[in-house]
C-alpha cells in the first residue's frame, strides 16, 4: 500500500504541475518561444545588413560634413590686377545668330592672377571670368554687368585619386601608346613654359563675348570698370564665390555670405581696373 500510494501521489504532482505550465502558457504566451524567435531575428542576415549600412552611411556623412567644412578653415589669400588695353565700339553682327546689327564694345585687357591659394584637397576646379561692369542707362544707381572672359582651371591631378590609381595598378596597352606620344608632345611645352595652376598672366587679351546693350546703343558709355572674378567648385560642398560678385546680394543675408569665398585682405581689395568709358563708335573705312 505504501508503494502505491507513493505513486499515486507523485503522478497527481507531475499532471499538477503540467496544468499549471498549460495555464501559464494559456495567459502569458510561450516565453521559450518568444525568447528564441528575438534571438533569430536580432541576428538574421537582413537585420545585420540594416546595421552594417546604416553605421557606413553615418560615417559617410560626418566625413562629408567635415571635407566640407574644411573649405571655411582653408586661409586664401589670391591677388589679381588687370588693365585695359584697347577699347572699341563698332556696328554689325555681334554673334553669328544675331539676327539685327546693333553696337557692341571689344576690350581687350592685361591680366595677372596668383590663385594658388583657392586650390587644397577638396578643390576641382576654379572657375575665372573677367566682366565689365556700368551704370544701367534706365537706373543709374543699378549697375549692368556682362561677361567678356572666361577660363576654367582644373586641380592638379592627385597621385592618390581613382584615375591615379587604376592606370597604376591596372594600365591599359592602348591607353599607355596614346600617353607616351601625348607626353612627348607636351615634353617640349612643358619645358618652355612651367604651367602652375592658378597662375595667369595675359597680354592684351583678346575677349570671348562680345559686350552689347539691351538698349541697342553702347558708345560713349561711362563708368566702365573690368572686375576679375572666381567660383571655386569643390568635390565636396557648396560652391563658393568671390566677394567682386553680387552673389551676397543676389542670395541675401547671412546665407549669402555663406556662399562668398575668404580673400583675405588682399584678395578684397584686388581685380578691379581704373574706370574708363566706351569710345564713340567706330566709323567704316571709306575706300
Amino acid at each position: 500500500m505504501g508503494g502505491e500510494d507513493y505513486f499515486c501521489q507523485s503522478y497527481l504532482a507531475s499532471s499538477g504541475a503540467l496544468k499549471n505550465s498549460h495555464s501559464h502558457e494559456a495567459i502569458h504566451g510561450p516565453v521559450d518561444v518568444k525568447r528564441s524567435f528575438q534571438a533569430a531575428a536580432m541576428h538574421s542576415v537582413s537585420t545585420r545588413f540594416q546595421s552594417v549600412f546604416g553605421f557606413l552611411t553615418t560615417v559617410a556623412l560626418v566625413l562629408g560634413a567635415i571635407i566640407a567644412a574644411s573649405d571655411f578653415l582653408h586661409p586664401a589669400e589670391p591677388t589679381t590686377s588687370i588693365k585695359v588695353s584697347n577699347v572699341q565700339v563698332v556696328k554689325g553682327r555681334p554673334h553669328y545668330y544675331a539676327s539685327r546689327r546693333e553696337e557692341y564694345a571689344q576690350v581687350k585687357f592685361d591680366l595677372d592672377a596668383d590663385l594658388t591659394s583657392l586650390f587644397h584637397f577638396n578643390t576641382k576646379q576654379v572657375f575665372v571670368y573677367v566682366l565689365a561692369s556700368y551704370p544701367s542707362a534706365s537706373n543709374q544707381s543699378q549697375t549692368t554687368e556682362a561677361v567678356i572672359w572666361d577660363k576654367i582651371i582644373p586641380a592638379p591631378v592627385s597621385p592618390y585619386s581613382l584615375e591615379s590609381l587604376k592606370s597604376r595598378f591596372f594600365p591599359d596597352a592602348k591607353a599607355l601608346k596614346s600617353k607616351r606620344n601625348i607626353s612627348k608632345s607636351k615634353a617640349k611645352a612643358n619645358t618652355q613654359e612651367n604651367v602652375v595652376p592658378g597662375k595667369l598672366k595675359l597680354r592684351n587679351q583678346k575677349p570671348k563675348y562680345q559686350i552689347t546693350d539691351i538698349s541697342g546703343s553702347i558708345a560713349e558709355k561711362e563708368g566702365v570698370t573690368l572686375i576679375v572674378g572666381w567660383n571655386v567648385q569643390p568635390w565636396i560642398g557648396s560652391l563658393r564665390w568671390s566677394s567682386n560678385t553680387n552673389m551676397e546680394k543676389n542670395v541675401g543675408g547671412l546665407f549669402g555670405k555663406l556662399f562668398l569665398q575668404n580673400a583675405g585682405s588682399k584678395g578684397a581689395l584686388s581685380g578691379r581696373s581704373k574706370p574708363f568709358n566706351f569710345p564713340a563708335l567706330k566709323k567704316p573705312a571709306t575706300s
